[in-house]
This record gives structure tokens, sequence and C-alpha cells, in this order.
């Protein structure tokens, strides 16, 4: 698909008529009642459109603008490194001057808790990368969070209003979907998965023209220009990759505005687009990702059981892991910024303590070589005195000293009461599972 074309100049607008439409709607939508504006914002041009449009309307509006507009968007932390700085940089431009001109709205960037992160699952749980018939990824790194900070909202005021990008022409599937949807008399339909969330389409009848004629006319609202978003667009081919609340969306693989690690496509033409425009750092994450099919595609890489004890390619094994998180962590140095957070390395590092680092030190370790000095999370903190005492037990008792910690960790942590119907069982198994993964750990050593 080739780059769409955009205004070079600032052309005249023949036809106001769908501006004019659409901040009408806007406009008495707005005043309707006090629910709360979630605006989905994720640095593309239709999601740029809405949020433009409502800024404007905030400005008309002056002293009447009173109920709250939240810009939500997502970062999965593994986003494009161009992309990612340019939407938190026009996030805190609009922060700033949404509060000089004491307008009611609010910017809010979520991001995937560790256990949801892309490293979190592939490394932490060994999980192989997505699929277009495993797409993991867009559940745990695009809805979980974003549905978090929704219904919070709707904890707080009891209703929301979602305002989306979305536009019937985008693809003729978006099309027939946006089309059958039931609206109420103000244009709005319920989110099938969202409880108490109303959604809006202000732009739906735009057409791709419309929208770059919109943006290239006059200036941006909340100071700069859209010429850097004009430009990644010129760079890249690909669609846009929207804020994500249900399943529904389609993959976002490839767009402009998606995961340097996707592996949903064969090939990255966005990336490789940003590439062949000049952004020649990039290529070592372009290869790195394909370095990651190669090893998902590995059979001898990956337990010949999967999680749930069936038979079947299951999750990266222990070994595989330890030499990606090494192999990341020299890309990281390589290219000069940071792609694993402490968070998620903490995380990882108690997933691998639980499943077969006794030692609990080997993820942190391996960052630790890449001069990523991270402080581990325990919930056991014993004293010099305390650490003596079960050292001594555990040598009467002929297991290893590790063993009794993670055994007095695993009672604190996860069955910190035993009241619970069924607690005493689970309990039971939990170290059964413990000492089993200790006697095959040691076997390994042995063996090696």
């Amino acid at each position: 698909m080739n780059a769409p074309h955009l205004p070079l100049d600032v052309p005249a607008v023949d036809e106001l008529s769908l501006e004019v439409a659409a901040m009408e709607r806007l406009r008495t939508l707005y005043r309707a009642d006090s629910r709360p504006w979630v605006v989905a914002f994720s640095g593309g041009k239709d999601s740029t459109v809405v949020l433009q449009l409502v800024f404007r309307l905030l400005q008309e509006l002056g002293a009447e603008a009173t109920k709250p507009v939240i810009v939500l968007s997502s970062d999965t932390q593994v986003e494009a490194p161009n992309v990612a700085a340019f939407v938190q940089e026009t996030l805190q431009r609009i922060h700033e001057q949404a509060a000089v001109q004491g307008l009611p709205l609010v910017t809010q960037l979520v991001r995937p808790r560790p256990d949801e992160s892309y490293w979190g699952k592939i490394l932490g749980k060994g999980y192989p990368p997505p699929t277009r018939w495993f797409r993991w990824c867009t559940s745990n790194m695009k809805i979980k969070p974003s549905r978090r900070a929704v219904e919070e909202v709707t904890r707080t005021h009891g209703s929301v209003i979602l305002l989306l990008g979305t536009r019937i022409d985008e693809s003729s599937l978006r099309g027939r979907s946006m089309q059958a949807r039931a609206l109420n008399s103000r244009g709005l339909n319920p989110h099938h998965e969202i409880p108490n969330a109303l959604v809006a389409t202000p732009i739906a009848d735009w057409g791709t023209d419309d929208v770059w004629e919109y943006l290239g006319t006059g200036s941006c609202p909340w100071g700069g220009t859209h010429s850097f978003l004009f430009g990644l667009y010129r760079q890249a081919s690909g669609g846009e990759c929207p804020i994500v609340f249900d399943l529904s969306t389609p993959s976002c693989g490839g767009s402009r505005f998606g995961c340097w690690t996707c592996t949903v496509v064969k090939q990255d033409k966005s990336m490789q687009g940003f590439i062949r425009s000049g952004e020649e750092h990039l290529q070592p994450l372009a290869d790195f990702r394909d370095h990651l099919m190669v090893l998902r595609e590995q059979p001898e890489l990956r337990s010949d059981v999967k999680r749930n004890g069936l038979s079947g390619p299951g999750p990266f094994l222990p070994s595989t892991r330890q030499k990606i998180l090494d192999e990341l962590l020299d890309l990281e140095r390589r290219v000069g910024f940071q792609l694993i957070g402490d968070d998620e390395l903490r995380y990882i590092q108690s997933e691998w303590s639980g499943e077969f680092d006794f030692q609990g030190r080997l993820a942190l370790d391996i960052a630790a070589r890449y001069g990523r000095v991270i402080v581990a999370e325990s919930n056991v903190v014993l004293s010099q005195c305390e650490d003596d005492l079960l050292e001594q037990a555990a040598v009467e008792a002929e297991v290893q000293p590790d063993l009794l910690r993670r055994l007095i960790d695993l009672r604190q942590r996860d069955f910190p009461s035993l009241d619970k119907w069924g607690a005493k069982k689970d309990f039971e198994h939990a170290i059964s599972e413990l000492v089993r993964k200790a006697a095959t750990q040691e076997e390994d050593a042995v063996r090696s």
C-alpha cells in the first residue's frame, strides 16, 4: 500500500460541512449529560482528528466546559521507539496546554503490568512470540490496561462515553461492523464488553482525504504542527493501530503505529519503511524481531508438554529464556535505549524462581552483566539471626536452605490463610511441586 497523499501546502477547505457537523454533534453530546469523556488517542491521523475536534470544542465552550475529558493512550512498552517518543511528547504538550488554558482535560498513558507485558510473557512464562492464531499480545498488552483505565472512570462517575476515531471507509469489514450497530437517538451505542460505557464515533463518515485536509488546515490547538505525523505516514506503509478495547479489533501487526516485536505478520513493512527513510538505527530491532520468529519455530527450544499438562509444543525451555534475555540486553546495549523495564526483570526473576531458578538470581545476574543492577523484591525478610537459624534447621533436616526459604515464602505470599475451603490441599500440592522442581534441578546439576 502506498503512503497516502499528504498536503504539502495548507489547502483551502472547499466544504466545511463535515467539520461543522462533527462539531455540532460533539457540542450537543457534551451538553446532554454529565458523563465524562474518554478520547482514545493512538497518535495516528484519525484519533488526532477526534482529539483536535474535542480540544477546539472545549476552547469554544470556555466556562461551560465543566465535565472531565480524559485523553487515553496506550504504551505496550514495545512500540516503535520513534512513535513512542512522538506520542509521549504530544501527550505532554496537550497536558500542558490544557492546564494553561484552564480546560478540564487530562492525559493518561496506560501500560501493561509486568505479568501482562511482552517480555514478561515470553521470558517469564515462556510464551512463544504471537502468531495470527495465538495473538495473546492484544489481550494482555492493549485491551486489559485500557479497559482498567475506563473501568476506573466508570467506578468514579458511574458511566462514560468513549470517543473513537473509527471510520466507515477504513475497510469494508469495519464499515459493515459500524453500520450494524444499534445507535440511540444521540448516535451512541453501548460497548459490548465494557459495562456502563457508550461509544461515539464523531468522524465515522469522513473519508481519508477529509482527514488529511482537516489536519493540514489551520494550526494545531495544543501548539506545534502535524509535520511529524505527516512524516510518519510518508515513511511507513500499513494501517493505523488504534487504542484497543476488545478482541473484535483486527490485528494491527505491521501498522506504522504497531510494536517493533510484532511477529503476527511475516514482514514488518512499517519498520522497513522507517529504516528506508533514514531510521537505520532501527535495523537491529527488525533483525531481533526476525530472530524471535525463527526461535518460535524450533521445537527443540520448547517444552514438549504444554502448561496444561497436555502433549504438544509448550513454553520456551529455561535455557532458551535465559539465552533470549541475554540477547535482548545485548541488543539494548547496542541500540543505546532501554528495551525492558526494571519491573519486568523483577517479574521474570520471580517466575524463574518459582519454576526452575532455585537460587533466585539468574535473571538478575544476566541483567547485571549489562549494567542493569536490579534490586530483587522479596516477600520474606529475615534478620541475620533468623537466617542462621533457618540454615541450621535446613542442615538438620538435610534439605537445601534455599528450598526452606522458598517454602516460607510460598506460605506467606500465596497461602497467608489456610482457613478457606481447599486451601490446605492447594498448599500441599504447591509444596509438592516446589520439592519436585528442586529435585529435578539437583538431578540436572549432577548430570552436568
